[in-house]
């Protein structure tokens, strides 16, 4: 399994095959740690949530459907 790297803030992603830069299906796993609270009647609610670790397994765009063809570009106007 391959990993897409996650956009920074002076990175951006964009689909190598078309072009786009806003819109994609992105697959990912995550390990979380939550704090869930039960009401008396039994309802929960996540109270806190930290993210353990988190990976990106695939990115789809959403434009030409390509999987994972996508590259990190630079943001306009951020500094490197």
């Amino acid at each position: 399994m391959t990993t897409v790297p996650q956009p920074t803030e002076t990175t951006r992603w964009r689909c190598t095959l078309c072009g786009n830069l806003t819109r994609f299906d992105v697959t990912r796993s995550s390990k979380v740690v939550e704090y869930v609270h039960l009401d008396l009647a039994g309802e929960s609610s996540v109270e806190e949530r930290e993210v353990v670790s988190e990976t990106i397994e695939s990115v789809r765009c959403r434009w030409c459907n390509a999987v994972d063809q996508i590259e990190l570009v630079d943001r306009p106007g951020a500094e490197s």
